[in-house]
């Protein structure tokens, strides 16, 4: 895993300051149940929900397809394994932010799956031209016909609107959405000549950061599985899906304030991960 700001560092580039946060369709569970989230005592608890709630109904929306990725094992399927670091950096590329040029190999669609769950958890997955990036880089080419029009259609205005969000995926002056996704690890559950299905257990902040914000910033942590193909010497996404967990036991530290997670997701970088 090398330092990077492609994920937290600038303004403007892919998966970058992490001011929003998307959910994904649960994988072999109801694709619109509610995410499991930390309990708040707070008279906005249900503003947050409702929130929460309208994020996974958009990303799953938008991800309805035919190609859901199937993570049930084959002859082909490698054995588990503990998620060891090879110590072999993933790439040296990037394009358009997003790490690209992923091997041909096991480890590969391993690195590029972290990665790409990074981009499509990220703050710019709500900003039209960034998501138009996001989606031309990350998805086969042949799927972005599909998933952009989706994309648009749940993330319009109606949906910004809801989630305090302006045209451009902004929230209102005063405010920041904080979207930060962290890879724990990532397994093979298939695997062939060119094409594998991996999961990402991840880990992340999510919410909105400032006086009066009805949706705090919280903690969550999901399983994303990706289907991945070799398209034009890299890694492609076909599809993908998310579901809850494994999540460790919640602790009682004490939250920090609206203020310093602003900071922090402005100011602290991301990385480029590696299996």
């Amino acid at each position: 895993m090398s330092n990077d700001d492609q994920y937290g560092g600038g303004h403007g580039e892919i998966g970058g300051t992490g001011q929003t946060r998307t959910r994904l369709p649960e994988a072999d569970t109801d694709p619109y149940g509610a995410p499991r989230r930390t309990p708040r005592a707070s008279r906005s608890l249900v503003t947050v929900v409702g929130v929460v709630v309208l994020l996974i109904a958009a990303i799953a929306f938008a991800n309805q397809s035919g190609d859901t990725p199937d993570p049930a094992g084959t002859a082909d399927t490698p054995a588990a394994s503990a998620t060891d670091p090879t110590g072999t950096r993933p790439v040296d590329g990037k394009n358009t932010g997003i790490p690209t040029g992923f091997p041909a190999d096991q480890q590969g669609a391993q690195s590029a799956a972290a990665n790409y769950a990074v981009a499509l958890v990220s703050a710019d997955i709500l900003k039209p031209q960034m998501r138009r990036q996001i989606v031309r880089q990350v998805f086969a080419p042949d799927k972005v016909a599909e998933i952009e029009p989706r994309l648009d259609q749940a993330y319009g205005k109606p949906f910004l609107d809801r989630a305090g969000l302006d045209a451009n995926g902004n929230a209102a002056p005063g405010l920041t959405y904080v979207s930060r996704t962290v890879p724990v690890g990532t397994k093979a559950v298939k695997y062939t000549d060119g094409a594998a299905v991996v999961e990402v257990w991840c880990t992340g902040v999510f919410g909105t950061a400032g006086v009066g914000s009805t949706n705090p910033v919280s903690n969550d942590w999901f399983t994303m599985t990706l289907t991945l193909r070799r398209v034009d010497n890299d890694w492609k996404v076909d599809s993908f899906a998310q579901k809850d967990g494994p999540a460790p036991v919640h602790t009682d530290r004490t939250a920090s304030t609206a203020e310093e997670i602003a900071k922090a997701a402005t100011e602290y970088g991301g990385f480029t991960y590696a299996r």
